[in-house]
């Protein structure tokens, strides 16, 4: 199973832990994130009776409709092309997992055609209202989650990295990975399945998989909520002070010092100086590149930089 696992990012993992944040009843709730969209949400919502009905049979104790867990088709796709893969299952899939959901029928109005549109449409106004424009501080950070996790992974293998992804998720060894302590069967992914662990700024936990091969378990980002507080902004700079954090954040990509003097205006001494610290600090490493010497930023300083953000 692990032969064919990947982390990836997903657009769309960002939008169903929004709804989780923004319906009605929500748990684990970002309460700035609930002031900020919330009664643009509601409105929504009472505006449109047929999103209004598909959202609250789309959730249960527990249970997410799987329409909404799809996993993502590759690494790193955009928005768009997963809300295609929801709009390709058509009403009579995603009214059947509305069914397993709510265990009962369904409202007149989900009993209709028009149900996959009810669903694209509040996954769209989502994306577009609340993320999209948060969207590169949110990759920034779900990227230095998968690279601290990958840092992980090379020093103390999957066990390590999967020992804090949800509550129960476990590595039980002998290809077995438990997702939940629940009666449930145990399910056997075919050889050439594609297992992706996807990080979200959502603290909650779920699983996902279009039948036979995409599997995907989904996880809260690390520092998630810290991450869209207002009191956590500015925190890179407290930290490692001004310069030094303006340092850090230029090298996204690897960088010579007389580059950083070009691109910060701080004297070619002080960058000097902010180098040696950082690089003492284990935030960047160096490495000669004929006449000059190349500075990049290591897995700590990303993390650091993603949550300063």
């Amino acid at each position: 199973m692990l032969a064919h696992s990947r982390f990836a990012i997903s657009p769309m993992a960002e939008v169903v832990g929004a709804l989780g944040h923004l319906r009605p009843r929500g748990s684990r709730v970002d309460r700035a994130f609930v002031a900020a969209h919330g009664d643009a949400f509601r409105a929504m919502v009472a505006d449109h009776p047929g999103r209004h009905a598909l959202l609250q049979a789309s959730w249960r104790p527990g249970w997410l409709a799987d329409f909404l867990a799809l996993p993502p088709a590759d690494a790193s796709p955009a928005f768009t092309d997963e809300l295609a893969l929801v709009e390709a299952l058509g009403d009579k899939r995603i009214r059947a997992d509305l069914r397993q959901v709510t265990g009962g029928p369904l409202p007149r109005v989900l009993t209709r055609p028009g149900v996959t549109a009810y669903a694209t449409d509040l996954l769209e106004w989502v994306w577009t209202h609340t993320i999209a424009s948060d969207w590169p501080r949110r990759e920034r950070v779900l990227r230095a989650d998968i690279v601290a996790r990958s840092a992980r992974l090379a020093t103390h293998g999957w066990a390590g990295v999967l020992k804090d992804l949800g509550t129960d998720r476990e590595w039980l060894a002998e290809g077995q990975l438990r997702i939940n302590r629940g009666p449930y069967p145990t399910r056997e992914l075919p050889s050439t399945a594609q297992l992706s662990f996807v990080p979200a700024h959502w603290n909650a936990s779920w699983v996902g998989w279009d039948l036979p091969l995409r599997y995907a378990v989904y996880y809260p980002v690390g520092g998630a909520l810290a991450a869209t507080d207002r009191a956590a902004r500015g925190g890179l700079e407290r930290l490692v002070g001004g310069n030094r954090a303006a340092i850090l954040r230029t090298l996204a990509d690897p960088a010579t010092t007389t580059a950083l003097v070009a691109l910060t205006g701080l004297p070619v001494g002080s960058v000097g100086n902010h180098l040696r610290v950082l690089l003492e600090g284990g935030l960047v490493l160096r490495r000669r590149s004929g006449r000059e010497v190349l500075y990049w930023r290591t897995a700590l300083g990303d993390t650091l930089v993603a949550a300063g953000s």
